[in-house]
């Protein structure tokens, strides 16, 4: 068990956990080795020299927070969700976009890692 699947496994809503399970596992495929989780403004975190990714269930849906570059570069792939300058929300009675979510990751790792050169 991990301090995320931990905070998952406290969900009560079997739809709210069951998409926090999906998301879960869609970032953790992509993430590399030396990447943390954490729980950071009360919310699943994973962590890779900064704040990588946030994800959260909300009432009415999945929120994902990816901080707002991903969501100005993804804006296109992005226009069916509701989103702010730093989050999206996924509907729980969609299905997840897994690829988009994975390259809002891997966008983010790029990301990091030019601000850190």
């Amino acid at each position: 068990m991990t301090l995320i699947t931990d905070y998952i496994e406290k969900e009560k809503d079997p739809i709210k956990k069951d998409s926090m399970n999906e998301i879960y596992s869609i970032i953790k495929s992509v993430v590399p080795e030396g990447t943390t989780e954490k729980i950071s403004y009360g919310m699943p975190t994973f962590y890779y020299k900064e704040n990588l990714v946030h994800f959260n269930a909300s009432k009415n849906h999945l929120g994902y927070y990816p901080s707002s570059s991903p969501i100005v570069k993804f804006s296109d792939q992005l226009s069916k969700y509701k989103t702010s300058k730093g989050a999206i929300q996924f509907p729980y009675n969609e299905k997840l976009p897994e690829k988009l979510i994975q390259d809002i990751v891997l966008f983010r790792l790029e990301e990091i890692a030019e601000n850190r050169n």
